[in-house]
């Protein structure tokens, strides 16, 4: 198992030192380990928790939900209640992603009659 300073699993995320303090702190990402300098030291889980997570933040899942999520993956016994909350995050996305297929139709429209008016 390979482990990373802050710095690195900041880069390897494309979370910022801060955010990765922060979703600590809230308890969106689990305690990290520490090296007996104190240093946090990440590792491979840690990073494909935080690949998930910026896939959460990324489709609009709010701080509250990302919260929410984190404390239900520390409860062994919320596997239902965790499906139940990514369920609904995913109808989100669709509906979201289904929304900007239609506005992306409409500009497609709005150009091709722009292209029109060039003769």
């Amino acid at each position: 198992m390979s482990t990373y300073t802050p710095a690195e699993a900041a880069e390897l995320s494309g979370f910022s030192l801060d955010t990765l303090r922060y979703y600590e702190r809230e308890g969106i990402l689990p305690p990290v380990a520490r090296a007996t300098s104190g240093r946090r030291v990440y590792d491979d889980a840690d990073l494909s928790t935080l690949d998930f997570l910026k896939c959460l933040r990324d489709t609009g899942m709010p701080i509250r939900r990302l919260r929410r999520y984190g404390e239900l993956c520390r409860d062994p016994g919320s596997i239902a209640e965790r499906i139940a909350l990514l369920e609904e995050h995913a109808t989100a996305v669709r509906e979201q992603a289904e929304q900007l297929r239609r506005r992306q139709e409409r500009l497609d429209e709005k150009l091709a009659w722009y292209r029109t008016q060039l003769g």
